[in-house]
């Protein structure tokens, strides 16, 4: 696992006293860099240093809520002059704290709004901090648009994590996603969409299970990955892929995938990205919004040729099953789609497609007979109850896709053993009468859930 600790503070005992065994462990542990995190103009010039003399510490410079009250006009400068030295990577950590009120409110507030704007005239990110401030955060956000951060150890609700995404920042989870006992913060953390989800330790505090009550370090971050993981349904290696990638575009970090993958892995299974072409154009697509699926990047230059395809899955019996999926509909290239499917069922691998059902369509004919004893399970894209809702979120290319997609499914279960019908949570569809439909069918039904922004 390769992970970023987004938010520490190394500069704090008892991180400063056993600095070089803290970053040893983190690195054995797979943590391959550590944000620390500036509270006020002294601790940032020292977070600084730590990133001057480590190459794998970056820094923030920022006054914490606690200390808005120090705020005064040479403070802020400087801050801007640290803010413009190399290794730092953002304005923080600031923000709003009205649980024990360190600082009144006024200075809390004009604290928060100066380095909002210091971030934003400097085009760095904003780290967050807001405790029991939910109103004025966002009010204040609001007031400052196209701002690039992050919510720094998350602990509301889903409507604020909602609206901060809506404004495009970031949502930081921290170990207390590893208690069991914090169920509503758990409930949010399983909910956030991947392409917002960043992890932190916010070391020396908040250990996650099993250091839980102890000091904590970057290298409890495996800790903290594990759970989240686990409250997603998805594997650590998911979660650090997923989260390493949003925290190096954020920061600016470097070191993004420059090609789109062809083959890439999400839990046990090994995915295949044969095409970005679609027959649909649907609303909820994740292709209108991010070239990347659980830390994957996806946009193809040119698509695959079966060669390369076999080539990038080795050996299929490695993973549970392969799957023709992609970021696009794979029956559009059904000849290559048949010939690595019958190479994989060769060397004794599993396959599954997973299509929106136009195959018949895209090629004038039943397609289905040429997939029996290739094709294992196939997973139909229903997404919609009815004509004019599928024609509504989905936009097909075809009239009477709607119709087709019921009768590929239909079809499907004479020469596919398994075919289940998927639909997700989008405006308009009724997943009852989805249900229905599929009972009638005689497949089961698999709802995905939509995670809406804005």
């Amino acid at each position: 696992m390769r992970l970023i600790d987004t938010h520490a503070h190394l500069q704090m005992r008892p991180l400063r006293d056993a600095l070089q065994d803290v970053l040893h462990r983190a690195k054995e542990a797979g943590v391959e860099a550590v944000v620390t995190v500036g509270t006020d103009l002294e601790d940032s010039q020292e977070a600084l240093r730590l990133s001057e003399a480590q190459p794998m510490v970056y820094a923030t410079v920022g006054l914490h809520p606690h200390d808005a009250r120090e705020l005064s006009p040479e403070l802020l400068q400087g801050l801007r002059e640290l803010a413009r030295r190399p290794g730092v990577v953002a304005i923080g950590e600031t923000g709003l704290d009205y649980h024990k009120m360190h600082s009144p409110k006024e200075a809390q507030l004009e604290a928060f709004r100066a380095q909002l704007a210091l971030a934003k005239e400097l085009n760095l990110p904003v780290v967050v901090h807001s405790r029991e401030a939910k109103a004025d955060t966002l009010r204040c956000l609001k007031e400052f648009s196209y701002l690039k951060g992050v919510m720094h150890c998350f602990s509301a609700d889903v409507a604020m994590a909602e609206q901060a995404m809506a404004m495009g920042l970031y949502i930081s989870f921290s170990g207390v996603v590893s208690f069991q006992n914090a169920r509503r913060l758990r409930e949010v953390a399983a909910q956030v969409p991947d392409e917002y989800l960043l992890l932190e330790t916010d070391a020396p505090y908040l250990a996650p299970e099993p250091h839980r009550g102890r000091s904590n370090e970057p290298a409890y971050l495996v800790h903290t990955a594990q759970a989240l993981a686990e409250l997603r349904g998805v594997s650590a290696e998911d979660i650090a892929r997923i989260t390493t990638l949003n925290a190096r575009r954020l920061f600016a970090l470097g070191g993004l995938p420059r090609e789109g993958a062809i083959a890439y892995k999400i839990r046990q299974s090994l995915y295949l990205n044969i095409t970005n072409r679609c027959t649909n154009a649907c609303s909820f697509c994740v292709r209108f919004r991010t070239e990347y699926v659980k830390g994957h990047r996806l946009r193809l230059r040119e698509e695959p040729s079966a060669q390369a395809l076999k080539e990038a899955i080795g050996e299929p019996t490695r993973y549970r099953e392969v799957v023709f999926c992609g970021y696009g509909e794979p029956t559009l290239r059904l000849e290559v789609l048949k010939e690595v499917a019958a190479w994989v069922k060769h060397e004794g691998g599993r396959v599954r497609l997973n299509t929106n059902g136009h195959g018949n369509l895209i090629h004038g004919r039943n397609i289905l007979p040429e997939l029996r004893g290739l094709v294992d399970a196939v997973s139909v894209s229903l997404d919609a109850q009815d004509a004019a809702t599928y024609e509504r979120l989905c936009r097909p290319a075809y009239w009477g896709a709607f119709q087709a997609v019921l009768d590929f499914i239909r079809e499907a279960k004479k020469h596919i053993p398994q075919v289940e019908a998927t639909v997700v949570t989008a405006p308009g569809v009724d997943i009852p009468k989805c249900q229905a439909l599929c009972q009638s069918l005689g497949v089961p039904l698999r709802v995905r859930r939509l995670h809406v922004v804005g």
